[in-house]
């Protein structure tokens, strides 16, 4: 196998992101057979070479891309110090040390992407590719064509404006014996906390139910809550494109 630079074999082995593995190395904290390496460039062999971050062997794995539908009440991270239902943990059979891509509420539900690829991660999560994540929001009350343009042209959310969005009035659901409720789409490129609801209820229509239904390209329909799949190649090729540079 021929001679990677550092930063991409620590970024395919799950160690960190490119940008991160970088820092790494800078840190003096990567070393290859028992060599500090301090600049960054430098190569090695990952199938022949001993490679550690902090003492650590690390050893190559196989990229994994993963689609799950994250239940809601769990949360989006690989360790939780509150000991919750981690979206880890619910993938039985991955050996590889996979970690989620951006995040999603723990009261949200819905498309969550998993990988070990370093590299696709950080620029998936990179502001300058705004990946479009797609949610079905179910409100309270039905809102009004001026507040769903203003969800559209963006919300001051901190002192800060949302960025323009898609958005729908999916269905409308009347009531007699109070306001109602709606489905709204809502499309957003930005990874802002808890963004969607807090949008909804600067316009004075607090979500009831978010379910993240797509990101970027990817879309299963057929996923159920807490089941996940592997990327097709197909699938895996598609997200790359867009993040390319």
């Amino acid at each position: 196998m021929p001679e990677e630079r550092l930063q991409k074999i620590l970024s395919a082995a799950g160690v960190a992101s490119r940008r991160a593995s970088e820092q790494l190395i800078l840190d003096g904290r990567v070393s290859v057979n028992n060599v500090t390496i301090l600049t960054l460039g430098s190569k090695a062999d990952p199938q022949r070479d001993d490679i550690r971050v902090d003492g650590s062997r690390v050893r190559p794995e196989r990229l994994r891309y993963l689609l799950l539908n994250k239940p809601e009440k769990v949360v989006t991270t690989r360790n939780d110090p509150q000991r919750r239902r981690t979206v880890v943990d619910l993938l039985r059979g991955v050996k590889e040390s996979v970690y989620p891509v951006g995040r999603l509420d723990f009261d949200s539900a819905g498309l969550l992407l998993l990988t070990n690829d370093g590299d696709l991660a950080a620029r998936l999560m990179h502001p300058r590719h705004g990946i479009e994540k797609l949610y079905r929001a179910d409100v309270r009350g039905i809102p009004s064509e001026p507040e769903l343009e203003r969800l559209a042209d963006g919300i001051d959310i901190d002192g800060q404006v949302t960025l323009p969005a898609r958005v729908r009035l999916v269905k409308a659901m009347p009531s007699a014996r109070g306001e109602g409720a709606a489905v709204l789409e809502i499309a957003i490129r930005e990874g802002r906390n808890r963004q969607v609801r807090r949008m909804c209820e600067a316009v004075g229509h607090p979500v009831l139910r978010l379910t993240r239904v797509a990101v970027g390209p990817l879309r299963d329909k057929e996923l159920r809550p807490g089941e996940w799949r592997d990327l097709t190649a197909r699938e895996v090729e598609t997200i790359k494109n867009a993040v390319a540079d």
